[in-house]
């Protein structure tokens, strides 16, 4: 009986509001709480209305901007985990200059990406074996490239040909002028070696004012001659770069004009007594205006662009 009463007496109270006692003041909390209810319906439903008719503003470009940096990079510190240390892990950029040494790759991309360190300690010193070993397959592999390039027989009978295939009419002067026709002829006739200056691109290249679309003749060898002595250059230069990254150091600089007086026939008369001045002047020229921070070492790229080695070639015989 007395677990039918509590059970009658949970049903009567157990959905009551807390400070209603009688059944007048739990139907009046009743009817507050519903129009409570009503009233919030009610104004969500007019608050949506009024956003409706009254849209938001559109964000500017730098507001939008602003707002997805902000989004990615709360994005990007969860993500990491680091939005209180992101200063903790910071990569080492350096180390002591006496534990590293420079090699190279030899990959044949250009030196500041062919190039990386090594600790001094891990790597095997290299013997004189080794060292003359590299130095010859060097001078092979450089030997090689030179007798792809055209000899002083090959250059004649180009000029030959150029002087044969020039095109009518002249226009007063001196000067031979061929035709685009002509110089594609005239590609099937040379060798192998002279065939790629027989583009349309160095055609363009050599190409001014004339009223018919040629090209002058002399123009042409010349251009075809100063390629052919800068690679040949490039070659006798890169000789003396023992180490192959590109660079002369001053006595290598020093070696190579040495070698070339004899060459030179404006120099016949220099005693070989005042060689050794010669060289000093001319390495100096060079290393003043191509080493301006006194590195000690010069680019061969430079050295051929910027034309001492012309002046040097070209001496006047009264130096």
């Amino acid at each position: 009986m007395l677990a039918s009463y509590h059970h009658t007496w949970l049903g009567r109270h157990a959905m009551k509001p807390l400070g209603c006692e009688t059944p007048l003041s739990w139907r009046c909390a009743t009817i507050r709480i519903n129009e409570e209810m009503a009233a919030a319906a009610s104004w969500a439903a007019k608050l949506k209305l009024h956003n409706q008719k009254h849209p938001p503003a559109p964000k500017t470009e730098e507001e939008r901007r602003k707002e997805d940096e902000r989004l990615f990079e709360e994005e990007y510190t969860s993500l990491r985990g680091e939005a209180e240390k992101k200063y903790e892990h910071i990569p080492r950029f350096y180390c002591k200059v006496g534990h590293m040494t420079l090699v190279s790759t030899g990959s044949g991309l250009p030196l500041y990406c062919s190039v990386h360190y090594v600790s001094a300690t891990s790597r095997r010193p290299s013997s004189s074996a080794e060292t003359e070993g590299r130095c010859q397959v060097r001078a092979v592999f450089l030997q090689r490239r030179g007798s792809e390039l055209m000899d002083n027989e090959e250059l004649t009978k180009l000029w030959s040909i150029l002087e044969e295939k020039h095109t009518p009419p002249d226009l007063g002067t001196d000067e031979q002028m061929i035709s685009y026709t002509a110089f594609l002829n005239i590609k099937d006739q040379v060798s192998d070696k002279c065939k790629p200056f027989f583009t349309a691109e160095v055609f363009t290249k050599l190409l001014r004012d004339d009223p018919y679309g040629r090209v002058s003749v002399s123009q042409l060898f010349s251009y075809i001659m100063r390629k052919v002595w800068l690679q040949q250059t490039r070659i006798g230069l890169s000789l003396f770069d023992i180490q192959g990254l590109g660079y002369l150091k001053e006595s290598d600089l020093e070696n190579y004009i040495l070698e070339l007086i004899p060459t030179l026939p404006q120099l016949n008369c220099l005693e070989e007594s005042f060689y050794s001045f010669y060289v000093c002047t001319a390495v100096r020229k060079f290393f003043f205006f191509l080493d301006p921070l006194r590195t000690g070492k010069i680019k061969i790229q430079d050295i051929l662009a910027c034309g001492f080695l012309d002046d040097l070639l070209e001496v006047s015989p009264g130096y």
